[in-house]
Order: structure tokens, then sequence, then C-alpha cells
């Protein structure tokens, strides 16, 4: 019998001598979800996708995409896509050469990567682009290339770092529009993103990582009523809220410790 989860870690940690980035992380991530990552810069957002997409080793603790163990980093790396913050593209190539190459090492038939690619790229808004050089592109222009060659491959798993990053609001909600494409066709999407609108509109479950710890985890609405106040609750309230109560007992261990 197959999990319901498609991603799955249990203590999940990593260390840089002393350092903690992520302490004892568990996920349980539902199959076809969209997952809202949220956390402060340095929380360990970054980390843990990159050790859940096998670029990173763990110093602790196991994990699994969709039933797989990212010790079998060549089967996992097969079924997932991954949006880093910065795009890894050629600046040499056209766009279009770029995604032909993403489609040849993803191995997908020619016809189909033909097709996928003008879709994509119409998608896009990249289409009349397609034949430049990436060195000319805008940061937005190589945002939506990494995007699109993140999917381009239909991954089971997608994990997405501020995919929205130097787009304009028309592209942005192209970005959108896709992330909830993919949960209807059963794409698991692991989002990272200091936008909490986009989350508490595309998430069916937010985490919150501050200083390596998942502080709070839940589905947005549910954790817009946590406070006990009565008051119409954003998810920005929640996050500032959550981070700020888990970083009173490291302010306190401090102080004790002068």
């Amino acid at each position: 019998m197959s999990s319901p989860f498609a991603i799955e870690s249990t203590d999940l940690s990593k260390r840089y001598g002393s350092e903690v980035a992520v302490e004892r992380l568990d996920l349980a991530v539902r199959q076809g979800s969209v997952y809202g990552f949220l956390g402060p810069n340095g929380a360990g957002k970054t980390t843990t996708i990159r050790m859940l997409a096998t670029l990173l080793r763990p110093s602790g603790g196991e994990a699994a995409i969709d039933g797989v163990p990212i010790t079998d980093r060549d089967t996992v790396r097969e079924r997932i896509g991954y949006l880093p913050e910065t795009p890894p593209l050629y600046p040499e190539l056209t766009g279009r050469e770029q995604l032909q190459y993403v489609a040849g090492l993803r191995d997908l038939p020619d016809d189909e990567a033909t097709r996928r690619i003008d879709d994509l790229l119409a998608r896009f808004d990249l289409d009349e682009d397609a034949d430049k050089r990436v060195s000319t592109y805008s940061k937005g222009m190589k945002q939506k290339a990494g995007i699109i060659q993140a999917i381009l491959h239909r991954p089971r798993v997608v994990f997405l770092d501020e995919p929205t990053s130097g787009l304009d609001p028309r592209a942005a909600r192209t970005v959108r529009e896709v992330i909830s494409d993919l949960a209807a066709e059963e794409t698991t999407v692991f989002l990272s993103t200091h936008i909490l609108p986009v989350v508490d509109e595309l998430a069916d479950t937010v985490g919150v990582l501050f200083n390596g710890d998942l502080v709070a985890e839940g589905p947005p609405q549910k954790l817009k009523q946590r406070a006990e106040t009565g008051d119409e609750r954003s998810l920005e309230d929640v996050f500032l809220e959550v981070t700020q109560e888990a970083d009173l007992p490291e302010q306190a261990a401090h102080t004790e410790s002068r």
C-alpha cells in the first residue's frame, strides 16, 4: 500500500559544527496538496528544501519523497522539480535552447518536449523572447524560465523557493494559477515564499519554521483562529505571533547565560 504522503521526514536535521540550521524536523505532506513553508530569513527553509531535494546531505534523521528515501538520490531527482531562488540557467543559450536541454536531461520525447515548451512559453509570455539569449533576460524573465524548467517534465513533487521573486503582478498571477493547476493534477507543491497572501490563497497546510524548528503547522484558517481574540486574523498576524512566541524562550536563555 502506497503512502498518502508525498513528502515525509522524521528528525531531519542539519548542523554546521555547533550551529543548528534545521532541528529534528518532522513533515508529512499529503499527495496533491500545496504546503506553504514560511519563516524569517535564516530560519532554515532553503536548507530544508535542499535536503529534501537531495542537494544537501542531512546531519541526522531521514526523509522520503513520493515514497523514495532521499538517500536514493537519482530516483528522487527523477520525481521532483526544483526552483531555487536563483534559477540555474546557461546565459549563452537561448530560452528555448535552455528548456530543450532540460527536456533532454529529463528524457522527454521530442514531440512532447516541443509541445510542453511551446505551451509553457506562451503561458508565461516568454514565447516572443524564447529565441533570445538568457544573458539578455531580465530577472523576471529568468525567473519564468526557471519555473518552466522546474515543471517541464510533470514531476510528482515540486519545490518552489520564492517563485514570484522579480515577477510583475501579471506574471505572479500566472504562477499562482500554475500552482493551483499542478495541485489539481495531483502534483504536490512545496512552496516557500515571503508573500503571505499567496500562501493564504493556495496552501492546504502551512508550516512556520523559526531558528530551524517547526513552531506552527496546520491549515491556514486553523492557524488564523489560534489566537483567543475575536478579531479577524491574517496569516501575517499569525506568522508574527508564533515567531515572536518562539523567540521569547531563546531570549530568556540568552539573558540568563549573561
